[in-house]
């Protein structure tokens, strides 16, 4: 399982209770009364002294999102509401949220500092990575910059900014837990989103979803978004160098029109090793060619494995989807496949990927 608890670790191994220290070791664990030589306790020199500093500069940028929703049920009309974060990235008025936190909206409002409300409408969204860029007619608005989320390495510090049930401009702080979280990490149920998550302990709680991570240098590196239901302090946020990718087809069009390759690919596991005549567990299996596909069509297999697309290196399935779906519709791409002991060159032309219903969360994936 990916979460598996403590792999890989182990503590640093003492010496042998039957080898006394010699020399200037022996005085120094006498004079300290030790039996045995241990390793030095570093202590963390950089953890920074307070937060307040960087939630000051950030926290004018970052909006509360109040939503009402409305539907019939036979002669009656039903009202909804609800509430979000998001926050500011171009003082001309745009804002960054999650799809889900706008999603059926007839009207949305997003409220400034304690008093300043004005109403906010949607100029892009993109549900499969659950993102949705709004508009406020305000000009030289508070912004908070987009920084780089491949940059970010685990451990580093990170500030969750957001109004968790309805408690407007809420801070919490912790690390960077792990990145590259997938679906099946997170346990969606569901294979046609997008998912990179990076995972932090910096709690989240329903109504962060939509509000920014942010790095020490107060740049933010992620859009929180999700949370485990039975994990206590685990939370999960869309790296921004995949927002980055989409804004300017979301405030320019509106939608993300994808491409598609026509196969299903999943991991590589050390069982195909053998049994396909591989060296590791690089690539995209491809586990179906969707029968008229562009991959059909360019003579892909089942248990061929990708390992390159137009130049970049494939480490995991994930990868290979999100650059085909960036690659363009009619795009002729070049393939590297190892199919046994060979390595062919492909070209597949690709088509455009039909779009999807909107999806129901997983039970165990909450949108907070």
């Amino acid at each position: 399982m990916a979460l598996t608890a403590c792999d890989g670790w182990s503590l640093p191994r003492a010496a042998k209770t039957d080898e006394a220290p010699s020399g200037p070791a022996r005085t120094a664990a006498a004079a300290s009364g030790a039996t045995g030589a241990r390793s030095p306790i570093v202590p963390v020199v950089n953890a920074p002294a307070t937060f307040a500093d960087l939630a000051a500069r950030a926290d004018p940028a970052v909006v509360f999102v109040k939503t009402v929703q409305r539907g019939r049920s036979g002669q009656r009309t039903i009202i909804g509401a609800g509430t979000g974060s998001a926050f500011v990235y171009d003082a001309g008025g745009l804002v960054l949220t999650n799809n889900h936190v706008i999603d059926g909206a007839s009207d949305i409002r997003v409220v400034f500092g304690k008093s300043r409300e004005m109403s906010a409408e949607v100029i892009g969204r993109d549900a499969p990575t659950d993102i949705a860029v709004l508009r406020v007619e305000a000009r030289d608005l508070p912004a908070i910059p987009l920084g780089n989320s491949d940059a970010t390495r685990v451990g580093d510090w990170v500030v969750v900014i957001g109004n968790p049930f309805g408690l407007s401009h809420t801070v919490t702080a912790g690390i960077v837990s792990a990145k590259d979280r997938t679906g099946d990490d997170v346990q969606l149920g569901d294979n046609s989103g997008y998912y990179n998550f990076i995972q932090t302990d910096a709690s989240i709680h329903p109504g962060n979803s939509g509000g920014p991570l942010l790095n020490m240098a107060g740049e933010v590196v992620g859009i929180s978004t999700a949370i485990r239901a039975e994990a206590d302090r685990i939370g999960f946020a869309i790296p921004i160098n995949m927002v980055k990718e989409l804004l300017p087809r979301l405030v320019k069009d509106g939608y993300v029109r994808r491409s598609f390759m026509g196969v299903h690919v999943a991991s590589v596991l050390p069982a195909d090793l053998g049994r396909l005549g591989l060296a590791d567990q690089e690539g995209a299996l491809v586990r179906l060619v969707l029968p008229g596909g562009p991959a059909e069509k360019a003579g892909l297999a089942l248990d061929d494995v990708i390992v390159n697309f137009e130049g970049h290196a494939i480490a995991s399935p994930e990868r290979l989807r999100w650059l085909v779906s960036l690659a363009g519709v009619g795009v002729e791409a070049t393939l590297k496949v190892r199919r046994g002991k060979q390595v062919l060159t492909r070209k597949v032309t690709l088509g455009e990927l039909p779009k999807s219903p909107d999806r129901e969360p997983h039970r165990q994936f909450q949108l907070p």
